[in-house]
Parts: structure tokens; C-alpha cells; sequence
């Protein structure tokens, strides 16, 4: 159960906390206590004012933003934009900053010195996170207008575009379904061409974005904004790229012989030879996916069924009820010739850290979309609705975003286990059938886990590279990266912006590296439920449905903790590891 009247910190800080008493009740306090004693009352008053100047503002702009997510207009981008522009003007403001950087960096020095009495650790945790997050903004202020005036102008763009073929506008579930289930040549190329089409609408406007990014970030002293960012995530840029490279090794091979499997399977579908098969032969726009080739077809399983129910039931089976988050959420796609032009992706936010929690989704009845949700939900259970609100404000959140992803694949990868089927009345009865979706499903998770893994380090490269140097051919440095890591055959003669039209390198720059972080994460942090939580269960093939012990542990290791710890030391507490590969190794390979 939550317990809502105490507040469990970690075990390192209890012990430091401990020590501390012991030394206090043995000595009289000292000059250097009293230090501690003034220097924590100012950390407390700055975290105070920051409260109650910056919790109006942040909800009002999670609002604002949510409203011009489902609706589209000028007029709720304009609302955003304001909120976020007043949000951004607080955390500018140099004489707070520098009174803040004195707080935090006297807080650091004692934390280094052994001889010192020290700050409240979760006092101190509060006055670093409130430290990374205005350091980024100690710039003119009308730098970052500019920065959230593109960023708002191309995802307006986005959410607005509809590919038109053949005189005929589509939505992305649309394009979704002609990639997937079309086995015409051309009426894929045409699809996928079409899923393209954001991107020379938006191209300019994105590179003045990237260059203006970078322009903050070497006026704060770094290289360029991939840097910034990756050192105010509380990342290590070289321990990062060290680790994809290991993921990289790890993963070569076993893609190389997986994507063989799958080419000889789609060229036989297609009825075209395996040398001819380009991008749009692979069923989604990015090859992030693993496309349907086997005979078992998993959407089929949810034809007529109701995702919302299905959903709302699992997460009720073990322990973590969404239904208040259902209850705000926006779920479904506008009907065609709406006016009001909703956000066709997926995404959870969770607007004031007290509850307000909502998912927004286009849902459609595949597998797809039920894995979305298992996904989305995930999210949103590692929200405020969980975190003990005893935490302060500020640490009600998740250790990381890598750590929230790694929670939502964790739920998402659900959906490939046949256990979790027959809970959720969608498999199928004969044995017959069984036996080959459980087969299939093993097949279609290994080849996720792959496929994913490759596509990211398109992402992550790109963007290192884009950054680095955005006066580059980016179009032929996307398609070098793409046939380098996926493997892919880029397109005769095709010169086009194609990066441009991933979403996440406008609104989610420098992030998707957390995606393939995750994807480690969540195979750690299962392994370690089976272990721990399910008394040794082996981690192959285990359903969740009904056990109440998988949200106990998520709720207790995961979320309880909100952001007191960093996301390393999160991983070490729930697991007794830090991040790695090794239990994302094992997962490929007993599939």
C-alpha cells in the first residue's frame, strides 16, 4: 500500500542522516553545524519562493499546452506560448540565479568535504534540480522566445499536416494502415512519401531552432545544445556514447540475421526480390517497428475490442488504478473534417504533481495501440498520483526520464506475452493458434527490442551530429546513419529533409537516447521483480495480469522515491546494479 503518512528515504541517506545525529548528540554544536544550520535555511527559503513564483506557472502552461495539443487553434498555441515565455522570464532572472548558484555550490562544496556538517539531503537534492533547470536559461530572454516561438510554430505544423494522396487527405492512422497492410508497391511508396511531406514545410524553421539552441548553449560556456542538454539530464556525454557503441556490438549480429529473416519474409509478401525492397516496404515510416510478416496477425486479436476497458482493467488487476487518469484523458482521433487539429501521436503529462494526470492518444483497435496505452499509462502511474505527497513539490517527479520510459516499455512489452492475452480475453482458444501466437509473440518482442535499439542509434548520432555541425548535409547524413545502423537501402536519387519529419527533434530534442535507456531499464528493473518480487520466477515469458505484487514493487522501488535519487543510484537501490546491458543481452537471447 502507499503510505501516505511517512516518507521513506533512500538507505544511504538515512545512514548519513544517522551518523550525523550520533555526532550531533556526542559533540555541542559547533560554528561549522550553525554554518550548515544558515546556509539549509536559505536553501529552504529560495525553495519556498521558487514554489509558490513557479507552481501557478508551470500548472497554467501544462494546461495551456494540453489545450493546444486536443484543439490545435492559433489562439491556444498563442496561450502556451505566453505561459511558457512567463515560465522561462522566472528561471532567466540572473539576480535569483546567482543567489541560487551560491546555495548550490556551498551545498556541493560541504557534501565534499567529510569534515563538514551537511544540508538535508532532500533539501539539497531539491536545490541541484532546481540548479540544472535555470542554468539552461541564463540567457538573454529573448533567446528563449524565439526558441519556444519555432518550437510552438512547427508542432502546430505537425499536429496540422495531413498527407494528401491522390486528392485525398490522411491522418497517420491512415498511413499506418496502407504501410501495414497494403502489399502494392507503389501505394506504400505513396504512403510513406506522404508521411514525409511535414518535413521541407518545417526544415527552415528547424534548423533556426537548432542554431539558436546552439547559440544558448556556447553563450552558457558548452559546446553546443546536445552537450548542454545531456550534462543538465545528469548524463556523462562520453560514458553515453561509450555505452551505445556497447549497444552497438551487442546488438549488430543478432539484427544483421533477425532483419535477413524478416527481408526474405516481406519480399515473399511483397513479391519482390529482396535487393528491391526500400524504406516503405517495412511498415512504418522509420523501421522503428517490427513489421507483421509471420502468420499470426496480432492486430486481429483486437478487432472489436475496447482498448480503453482493457487497458483501465490490467493496470487495476495489479495494484495501480488509472482510472482517474482515463477520466482527463483524450483518447480518441477528431472525425474527419473536424476543425479542431489534435496532436496525432501519443503522450502522457502530468499537469500539477497532485493528481491531474492525462494521457492523449488516437487510439485505433491493433496492437499497436494497445501496447501505446500499456505504455502511456505506465507514464502516467509514475506520476503524482503515486509519488507520497509528503515529498516536496519539486521531488515529486520521476528520477529520470529514462527511468519513467524504462517503467512505461516495462508494461508495454505486455502485450507480446500470451499469459497476458489470456487474462485480457484476447488470445485466441484453439491450442493450435495458441502455440503459434505465443511463438510469434516471443518473435515479434525479440525483433522490437532489436529493431528499437537500431533505430536509436539513428537518433541519438543524428542529433549528436546535427548539433555539432547543423551546416552539414543532414539529408545524407540521416541516410548514411540509416543505412549504417538499420540496415536500410536509402532511396535512388531522393535529396530530402526526411529527419525533419520525426516530431521528437522538434519538440523532444536530445531525448531520444532515454528511449534506448529504457529499453535497458526496463529489462533490469524486470528481471530484478522476478527475483525479488515473484520469488525467483523465470523472466521469460511472465504476465503481470492480477498480481499485485508487480505494482507493489514498482510503487515501493520505482516511484515512491520520486526524484530524491539520481537515476543511477535509483537503479542501484531497485535492482543492486547500476545501469547495463547484460539483462537486455539475456532478453534477446532467450527469445
Amino acid at each position: 500500500m502507499l503510505h501516505s503518512h511517512f516518507i521513506t528515504r533512500p538507505a544511504r541517506f538515512a545512514t548519513e542522516l544517522f551518523a550525523m545525529f550520533l555526532i550531533a548528540s556526542i559533540h555541542p554544536a559547533s560554528a561549522a553545524d550553525d554554518s550548515a544550520k544558515d546556509l539549509e535555511a536559505q536553501a529552504k527559503a529560495f525553495i519556498a519562493d521558487a514554489e509558490k513564483t513557479l507552481i501557478p506557472l508551470d500548472v497554467a502552461q501544462g494546461n495551456a499546452w494540453w489545450v493546444a495539443n486536443t484543439t490545435g487553434t492559433d489562439e491556444a498555441y498563442e496561450r502556451s506560448q505566453e505561459a511558457q515565455n512567463k515560465i522561462d522570464a522566472v528561471l532567466s532572472d540572473r539576480e535569483a540565479f546567482a543567489k541560487l548558484k551560491r546555495i548550490h555550490d556551498a551545498i556541493e562544496k560541504r557534501a565534499a568535504d567529510k569534515g563538514q556538517a551537511r544540508v538535508d539531503p532532500l533539501v539539497a537534492r531539491q536545490i541541484k534540480l532546481m540548479y540544472l533547470r535555470r542554468l539552461g536559461k541564463q540567457v538573454d530572454p529573448s533567446l528563449l522566445r524565439e526558441v519556444t516561438k519555432l518550437s510552438n510554430k512547427i508542432e502546430k505544423a505537425f499536429n496540422a499536416y495531413r498527407a494528401v494522396i491522390d486528392g485525398k487527405e490522411h491522418n497517420d492512422n491512415d498511413l499506418t494502415k496502407v504501410l501495414k497492410e497494403s502489399t502494392d508497391s507503389a501505394a506504400l511508396r505513396k504512403a510513406w512519401e506522404g508521411s514525409k511531406g511535414i518535413a521541407p514545410l518545417i526544415r527552415d524553421d528547424l534548423l533556426q531552432l537548432v542554431r539558436t539552441r546552439n547559440r544558448i548553449a556556447v553563450l552558457l560556456g558548452f559546446e553546443n545544445y546536445q552537450q548542454m542538454s545531456l550534462k543538465l539530464e545528469e548524463h556523462d556525454a562520453e560514458a553515453l556514447l561509450k555505452l551505445f557503441d556497447e549497444l552497438d556490438d551487442l546488438t549488430r549480429d543478432a539484427f544483421k540475421g533477425a532483419k535477413a529473416d524478416l527481408d526474405a519474409r516481406l519480399a515473399k509478401r511483397l513479391k519482390v526480390e529482396v535487393k528491391d525492397l526500400r524504406p516503405w516496404h517495412y511498415q512504418n515510416p522509420f523501421f522503428q517497428e517490427p513489421p507483421a510478416v509471420y502468420d499470426v496477425d496480432l492486430d486481429s486479436l483486437y478487432q472489436g475490442q475496447d482498448i480503453v476497458k482493457l487497458s483501465r482493467d490490467f493496470y487495476r488487476s495489479i495494484g495501480l488504478p488509472v482510472d482517474a487518469v482515463l477520466d482527463h484523458s483524450d483518447l480518441f482521433p477528431r472525425e474527419k473534417g473536424s476543425k479542431e487539429k489534435k496532436s496525432p501521436h501519443a503522450f502522457c503529462t502530468d499537469i500539477d504533481r497532485a493528481g491531474d494526470v492525462r494521457v492523449l492518444a488516437n487510439i485505433a483497435p491493433d496492437e499497436r495501440w494497445m501496447s501505446t496505452m500499456l505504455h502511456e499509462l505506465g507514464h502516467a502511474v509514475y506520476s503524482s498520483q503515486y509519488y507520497p505527497q509528503k515529498l516536496p513539490f519539486y521531488l515529486r517527479d520521476a528520477a529520470h526520464t529514462l527511468t519513467t520510459e524504462g517503467l512505461a516499455m516495462t508494461f508495454e512489452r505486455q502485450t507480446k506475452v500470451l499469459g497476458w492475452m489470456d487474462k485480457a480475453n484476447v488470445a485466441p482458444r484453439g491450442v493450435k493458434d495458441r502455440a503459434a501466437t505465443a511463438e510469434v509473440a516471443r518473435q515479434m518482442l525479440r525483433n522490437k527490442l532489436l529493431i528499437f535499439s537500431r533505430w536509436a542509434q539513428v537518433m541519438f548520432r543524428f542529433e549528436k551530429g546535427m548539433y555539432e555541425n547543423p551546416d552539414q548535409d543532414l539529408n545524407k547524413l540521416w541516410w548514411d546513419l540509416v543505412e549504417k545502423y538499420q540496415m536500410l537501402r536509402r532511396p535512388e536519387g531522393r535529396n530530402a529533409p526526411d529527419y525533419a519529419s520525426k516530431i521528437h527533434i522538434v519538440v523532444a530534442p536530445v531525448y531520444y537516447h532515454n528511449y534506448a535507456l529504457g529499453e535497458l531499464f526496463a529489462s533490469q528493473v524486470h528481471a530484478a521483480m522476478c527475483k525479488r518480487a515473484l520469488r525467483g520466477v523465470s523472466p521469460h515469458d511472465v504476465s503481470y495480469y492480477g498480481d499485485k505484487r508487480v505494482g507493489e514493487f514498482v510503487r515501493k522501488e520505482i516511484i515512491e522515491p520520486g526524484t530524491t535519487l539520481s537515476w543511477n543510484d535509483l537503479m542501484l537501490k531497485a535492482t543492486g546494479e547500476r545501469l547495463n546491458p547484460k539483462a537486455f543481452a539475456k532478453d534477446m537471447a532467450a527469445r
